[in-house]
């Protein structure tokens, strides 16, 4: 059978999928394809179609799609990062960006600024925001002026150029972002580090036979133990795949309530 793997994170993460995809057909000896050359929206509406079997989504849009009525879906593993601030958890932060020469020291320094964040259903740049905004007590507007950049990447770019004061930025894009230019170093400074929360996690299609889900998971949570895995987990930044339950993402739940009517 063709099993299509896809991913609704950040372009500058596609070809860890990409990878993980071809690391797993080759190891299990099966037909893959990496579903990538259409926009996010639609490759989501193909997850949520099942016409595509293996998906890397945020988690909250992962909660909403368990929370309704019978969900196509279950969780696969998720990516335990590298670098020592993550301490071997399936986590990640949202870190909160400004230009190197700011004045802003801290989030609740930011009544008033010009604020960027990639889209609403993101976690890392929109959700997390909200419920640090209402545990802050702002259910006001707080932020002068909040854009939708339409990707993490933009919103750093319009941080650069001035077009917004500060973004909230899923640590591990920004950490690639970094790799890829280390300017960036110079040019931006961390205010703020929002979480830990549970990262985005790889699902399946709960259609595909139990066996075949099985073998699939097993390949992932043994993935640094192989070689080829190895070279696969380090391009991505990450030490392992971990495994996760649907309770793991309850934090994610308990913030979106949190959130409330907080506005951006």
């Amino acid at each position: 059978m063709l099993l299509r793997f896809t991913t609704i994170q950040a372009p500058n993460q596609d070809f860890i999928i990409e990878q993980v995809c071809a690391y797993i057909g080759k190891r299990l000896g099966l037909e893959t394809e990496f579903v990538n050359d259409l926009a996010w929206e639609e490759r989501a509406r193909r997850l949520d179609a099942g016409q595509v079997e293996v998906g890397w989504i945020c988690g909250l849009p992962y909660v909403e799609r368990m929370d309704r009525p019978n969900p196509n879906l279950e969780l696969l593993a998720a990516p335990v990062m590298a670098a020592p601030r993550y301490q071997q958890r399936p986590v990640y932060f949202s870190d909160v960006i400004v230009q190197r020469e700011s004045a802003y020291q801290a989030f609740d320094e930011l009544d008033g600024a010009r604020w960027a964040y990639n889209e609403p259903h993101s976690h890392s740049g929109y959700n997390i925001t909200r419920c640090t905004l209402a545990r802050l007590g702002a259910y006001r507007r707080f932020f002068g002026h909040a854009i939708q950049a339409g990707s993490h990447q933009r919103s750093i770019q319009m941080v650069l150029q001035d077009a917004v004061d500060a973004a909230a930025i899923d640590s591990t894009v920004l950490e690639i972002e970094q790799d890829h230019d280390p300017q960036l170093n110079a040019e931006l400074r961390v205010i703020a580090q929002l979480g830990p929360s549970p990262i985005p996690p790889l699902v399946i299609l709960k259609s595909l036979p139990f066996g075949l889900r099985a073998e699939i998971r097993q390949a992932l949570l043994e993935m640094h133990q192989e070689p080829a895995g190895r070279q696969v987990l380090r391009a991505g930044k990450m030490a392992r795949y971990a495994a996760v339950t649907d309770a793991d993402y309850d934090p994610i739940r308990v913030m979106t309530r949190e959130a409330g009517q907080a506005v951006l």
